[in-house]
């Protein structure tokens, strides 16, 4: 299964941020860290916060904060929430699609099978596990 560039940016936000869980961080320094375009990851926090992963504050000592702490969130909730835009195919469609296999297709139970598998498996890392050290982190892996 790909994941959109949408959600890929979602999780890169939200594990910058869980090395940092006290530490307000911003869109634009985000954005420059990981060179993704500004405008678009804008978007991204907007759902984040929409979803209730992400705080934002603006202002002097605003940012972005993770709404709750990094080991209650799960990478299955998060890539749940942000695809929930995106139909794996078009038989996913909340409209049916215009699939001509619709009406004798067996795959369509396979592929809903699989990608709930997919979205299991996610459920079983949290975003704290996944925290990615900012370029000024003097931390070392063990």
């Amino acid at each position: 299964m790909r994941l959109s560039a949408f959600t890929d940016y979602g999780l890169r936000v939200l594990m910058r941020l869980a090395d940092t869980p006290d530490e307000p961080l911003t869109t634009a320094g985000i954005a420059q860290e990981f060179q993704i375009p500004y405008n678009h990851l804008t978007k991204v926090v907007l759902d984040l916060s929409r979803g209730g992963f992400v705080i934002t504050q603006r202002g002097a000592g605003g940012g972005i904060r993770l709404a709750r702490p990094a080991e209650e969130m799960t990478l299955g909730e998060v890539v749940r929430h942000l695809e929930s835009r995106y139909d794996m195919v078009e038989c996913f469609r909340a409209d049916g699609g215009a699939c001509l296999l619709t009406p004798r297709c067996r795959l369509r139970p396979q592929l809903a099978a699989a990608r709930e598998a997919f979205i299991r498996e996610l459920d079983k890392t949290t975003i704290a596990a996944c925290a990615y050290p900012g370029p000024d982190s003097e931390k070392i892996a063990s």
